[in-house]
């Protein structure tokens, strides 16, 4: 049986929650953040605002970046699960 590839090599998947990003402006630039409803969210994700778990059927946001990092494919490849409540306190 073959191994599946690490998550870091495989292409970012489209994220499917049927939402549509918005644009929101922090102090380290300019961010898409779209909403995961509780019905959508089939994974636990670690927040990168407080450094715990966002458990499976948890409302919560994602954000990535309006532009790709240098030698990031795609802004979508760094996106991030957020509480929404860690997001709303980020400057």
């Amino acid at each position: 049986m073959a191994k599946r590839p690490s998550k870091h090599l495989r292409p970012a998947r489209p994220l499917s929650s049927g939402a549509f990003a918005r644009l929101e402006h922090k102090g380290d630039g300019d961010w898409m953040v779209q909403t995961m409803p509780a019905d959508a969210a089939d994974k636990t994700y670690l927040c990168p605002g407080c450094n715990q778990q966002l458990p499976p059927g948890t409302a919560h946001l994602v954000a990535w970046p309006r532009e790709a990092s240098l030698g990031v494919t795609s802004a979508v490849e760094e996106r991030r699960h957020w509480h929404t409540s860690c997001w709303a306190r980020r400057r």
